[in-house]
């Protein structure tokens, strides 16, 4: 068990364990649909994290590798198609992370907090070129991935 979950119920691990995934599917849902090459730089980037995130959220992200690729399926199949209801709902959930996050001990939840908004951030711009976000700043029917 992660040192820093220790004063969290089971529910609340599990729920922290899960955050990139759902960060992942929110970030990378576009058009009522999981945008393909977002995911896949979604589970690239969880893998790489166990070896490149701050020394203390490493156990934290090995933790997070061993199911990430089944926990983004099974939240895209939850959440699909992802209508202003579903994302909501998936906000909800990540609503409940940043809950949880505050109560770990400050310096590891402030931790957490940045990495998961950076994977975020990743996430998202995963898919988007500078031609896209530039001079076509709306989705173009037949450009978009």
């Amino acid at each position: 068990m992660i040192k820093q979950f220790k004063t969290l119920t089971n529910e609340e691990r599990e729920i922290l364990l899960k955050a990139p995934a759902l960060v992942s599917v929110l970030a990378s849902c576009s058009l009522n649909k999981v945008n393909k090459v977002q995911k896949a730089d979604a589970i690239k980037l969880a893998h790489l994290k166990t070896f490149t995130a701050n020394p203390i959220l490493r156990e934290y992200y090995e933790e997070v590798d061993k199911t990430f690729e089944t926990q983004f399926d099974s939240i895209v199949k939850t959440y699909s198609p992802f209508d202003e209801n579903k994302r909501s709902a998936l906000k909800y959930e990540i609503e409940q992370v940043n809950l949880i996050i505050g109560k770990l001990e400050n310096y590891y939840g402030e931790t957490l907090y940045k990495s998961l908004e950076g994977y975020a951030n990743h996430v998202r711009k995963a898919a988007h070129s500078i031609f896209q976000d530039f001079i076509f700043p709306l989705p173009i029917q037949g450009l978009s991935v």
